[in-house]
């Protein structure tokens, strides 16, 4: 086992090529030109000799020092490309195709913001990237490349380079929707400390254990949980294409029965997809009893989701103790906490008005409108938290709603070419801590949480609060009722967020309908109008300034899946919807 201070990724694949160098290491299954799927597969040495030989080639072509970009489609080639950009002493960017719906204007600020001088791609998709590259005026000096492109001239079996542990392996750019994406600087020390602590928090084992996803392999927990965390790990894992999954969900589910022990991540959506759009005899085929960890890793996760899909997936070995709520996040590379294994997801009641104001109330039963019942996402794993005030940065006792703060060997060093946002974000000190001590830095997430029953409990985001009349709302809580009093809302797509107004703060609610609705009449969209200003009137004591109903798929969301709240408040505010109801009855009557 190599020592904690000469951790790399390299170094770690390196090991598990020697020792197990013909055991299949990562599996990817194509089902874009087979139905059915069509595995390819590298096994350790495999993996080890590509990867070596495209590192030589990305020095050769003056990446050492730099930022690469991956620009390519999920595939085995995406992961030898992040590998061997971080073995050649670049800074990977893991990033995503121009064709992505919706999210060319982060792709192009990210590639602007990290100024690589080489971005991989495949042949395939060579040109689209080009053109994007010029048409959005990306990096004079950026070149396109694949990897056969960057073998080196010649055989590179005595040309040896090996990262430090303290030097930045990637860029991991945030989900979120903002016109600035900020790039979290992540070490191989921290990636391989995280993957550790995951392994250990999920009880994940080499010769017992795989990794199973369709996650993007930009987005944090894809990465780390489907390609790190399997090279530190020595277990293999197997990848599919998001679009395969959002095509037909049931490919994810047959992959962990055809592959036993194996640790899987998705968002809280996926959970509910997977209960509507799989039919009762395709989940008949399926056997789930051995799946070792289901993670959720949503913000909020909704205890719904837990119960709704154990309940579908119970006759085929599905178990409430493998359904692990978890929390994380890019700053801290991806995993803090997760429920404790062998147990069943802690589910609590809490007085919402209590929540709001600071402090929580259980309330027994767990009925009535009145009632926020948050899941646990259980505790940190080699590394600290701290429920924090924000403003005096006093840390707060158990019960009581505050920042969370995290302190460990993940957190990562701070926000690309962002000295002041890093400062502020990465190097917090408690109220009375010696502030020149960079043992005692924190790393503020701008989550709120709190500790009850020796568990973490998230509450929502400090930017996202809705505050009317001086009193703290939960945009979670709104849109789940929002949701709840129609048939005709479409669940998970749903955003309640703040405006600035002469006379104080305004609550928007933006609602998509569902797509199975024909005809959105006049008079569907007066009931469900009234039936949701109500509903929200009666459970948060507040009304709605302006609700929208609006079309399927306008409701923006991150490239994980979240509802985007500021971005739809900016869309909002540009007129992207008709914001008032005459104009949607007009609408409506026109369809």
């Amino acid at each position: 086992m190599l020592s904690t201070s000469r951790e790399t990724i390299s170094h770690h694949l390196a090991q598990a090529a020697a020792q197990t160098p013909d055991e299949t290491a990562f599996t990817f299954v194509n089902f874009s030109t087979d139905r059915n799927g069509v595995a390819s597969r590298l096994t350790w040495r495999q993996l080890d000799d590509r990867v070596r030989v495209t590192a030589t080639g990305l020095r050769h072509a003056g990446a050492a020092g730099e930022r690469v970009a991956i620009v390519a489609p999920q595939s085995l080639d995406y992961v030898v490309a992040f590998l061997a950009a971080t073995r050649a002493g670049a800074t990977a960017v893991p990033l995503f195709l121009p064709s992505l719906p919706g999210h060319a204007g982060k792709l192009a600020a990210a590639l602007t913001d990290a100024d690589p001088v080489l971005a991989i791609t495949d042949p395939e998709h060579q040109e689209a990237v080009e053109e994007f590259c010029a048409a959005h005026k990306v990096g004079a000096r950026l070149s396109v490349v694949t990897e056969r492109g960057l073998h080196p001239p010649e055989p590179a079996d005595g040309e040896v380079f090996d990262p430090q542990p303290d030097d930045c392996a990637y860029l991991q750019y945030s989900s979120g929707s903002t016109r600035m994406p900020s790039g979290v600087e992540i070490t191989h020390a921290n990636v391989c400390a995280n993957a550790r602590q995951a392994l250990e928090a999920y009880d994940i084992r080499a010769g017992r254990n795989c990794a199973v996803g369709w996650l993007p392999l930009y987005h944090d927990m894809g990465l780390v949980l489907a390609v790190v965390l399997p090279i530190v790990g020595h277990i293999p894992s197997v990848l599919m294409d998001p679009l395969a999954f959002v095509q037909q969900p049931v490919r994810w589910l047959r992959l962990l029965t055809q592959h036993t022990g194996a640790l899987t991540a998705a968002p809280n959506f996926a959970y509910d997809y997977c209960v509507r759009r799989i039919p009762e005899p395709e989940r008949s085929e399926l056997s789930l009893g051995s799946v070792a960890a289901m993670v959720n890793g949503s913000e909020p996760i909704a205890e719904g989701t837990l119960r709704r899909f154990q309940e579908a997936f119970a006759q085929v070995g599905m178990v409430r103790t493998a359904m692990r709520p978890s929390y994380g996040l890019a700053e801290a590379t991806v995993f803090v906490s997760a429920s404790p294994a062998g147990e069943e997801p802690a589910v609590t009641c809490f007085d919402r008005n209590a929540l709001a104001s600071g402090t929580a109330q259980v309330v027994e039963g767990g009925e009535g409108e009145a009632v926020t019942r948050l899941v646990g996402c259980g505790r940190p794993t080699n590394q600290q938290i701290a429920i924090v005030e924000p403003d005096s940065r006093v840390r707060l006792e158990d019960g009581h709603v505050g920042e969370i703060w995290l302190r460990g060997p993940n957190i990562g060093r701070g926000y690309w070419g962002r000295p002041e946002q890093s400062e502020e974000a990465f190097r917090a000190t408690l109220q009375g801590d010696d502030q020149s001590d960079r043992t005692l830095y924190w790393l503020r997430t701008g989550d709120l949480g709190l500790w009850h029953d020796k568990q973490l409990y998230i509450t929502g985001r400090i930017k996202d609060l809705v505050i009317i009349d001086g009193t703290n709302h939960y945009p979670q809580d709104i849109e789940q009722t929002v949701e709840g009093a129609h048939s005709v809302i479409r669940r998970h797509h749903t955003a309640a967020f703040s405006v600035a107004a002469g006379d104080g703060e305004h609550l928007i609610v933006v609602a998509e309908h569902a797509r199975d609705i024909a005809e959105l009449g006049v008079d569907l969209v007066e009931q469900a109008t009234r039936a949701v200003r109500a509903s929200v009137a009666t459970a948060h004591a507040v009304a709605i300034h302006d609700f929208v109903l609006a079309p399927p798929g306008t409701v923006p969301h991150t490239t994980s899946g979240k509802v985007a709240r500021n971005a739809c408040r900016e869309h909002y505010l540009q007129g992207a919807w008709i914001p008032d109801t005459q104009a949607q009855k007009e609408t409506g009557a026109a369809s």
